[in-house]
């Protein structure tokens, strides 16, 4: 009998791409919150997803520099379980809730980007780049203090798709606008049978569910962000037309299971 959570399945298991929930993740991230053109953004939102009217276009980009684990101490892998991604949040509603909707993700290992397909992340392969702070002092090391300064960057294809940059101000002891929603992604694997193309075998709307999330070491200050015009993709055109605060923190989460909203295939 084969064996495994996802592909490859085989006698052991071990081959698949990620091991079976709970999946549990550590690491840092730099976010910059933002706010696009309304008009343009819709149109990247599914059925019964809309804008949260009473945001404007707020949206976050997010550089996660994270380690992996599920039960067999993947941390100890880090060649394979150790990855940076990047995502962009839009505040939204859903049936009148407020959620965040992931149109764009980036990750540069082939484990995250199986398990974001998974939870219904439309992860693309990229390079993820943030500054690191170290507990060893050095002019190589960005404090956590005051005026300490922080960027991020992603790119894919060998072309830039989004650069931000942070300069910290103050410490904050709790997130206010920045992952206090919860997150509503899509579920989407396409039929290749030909004449049925365009009819998803799966087509869902989830609510992922995160688990004894901890934020640790948070700071916020002034943000700055561009999304440079490439070929081939569509993340510049929800290009900032105002930026706004900047966050640094540390944080941990686990992740087993999700709600599925709407099956989008009827």
């Amino acid at each position: 009998m084969l064996k495994g959570f996802t592909v490859p399945r085989s006698p052991l298991g071990t081959a698949a791409l990620t091991p079976p929930p709970p999946w549990h993740y550590a690491g840092n991230v730099l976010a910059v919150e933002f706010w696009n053109d309304p008009d343009l953004s819709a149109d990247i939102l599914p059925r019964g997803v809309k804008l949260d009217s009473r945001c404007r276009g707020r949206s976050v980009a997010l550089f996660a520099d994270c380690q992996f684990t599920a039960n067999s101490d993947e941390h100890l892998d880090p060649a394979r379980y150790q990855c940076r991604e990047f995502f962009v949040f839009l505040d939204a509603t859903w049936q009148g809730s407020r959620i965040a909707w992931c149109p764009y993700a980036y990750a540069d290992n082939d484990a995250a980007i199986m398990r974001g397909w998974v939870e219904g992340y439309p992860k693309k392969l990229g390079a993820v780049h943030q500054t690191r702070t170290f507990a060893a002092t050095s002019a190589a090391s960005a404090p956590l203090a005051n005026k300490s300064r922080f960027a991020g960057c992603v790119s894919a294809h060998g072309q830039l798709l989004a650069e931000a940059r942070v300069i910290l101000r103050e410490r904050a002891d709790h997130l206010v606008g920045l992952l206090d929603r919860p997150v509503v992604a899509r579920r989407y694997f396409p039929q290749l049978c030909a004449g049925v193309h365009h009819k998803a075998v799966v087509d869902e709307l989830v609510r992922c569910t995160m688990n004894n999330l901890l934020i640790a070491n948070l700071w916020v200050g002034e943000g700055e962000l561009i999304f440079p015009e490439t070929h081939g993709e569509e993340l510049d055109m929800l290009g900032p037309i105002k930026v706004g605060r900047g966050f640094r923190f540390s944080f941990s989460c686990s992740i087993s299971d999700c709600t599925i909203l709407a099956d989008l295939t009827v």
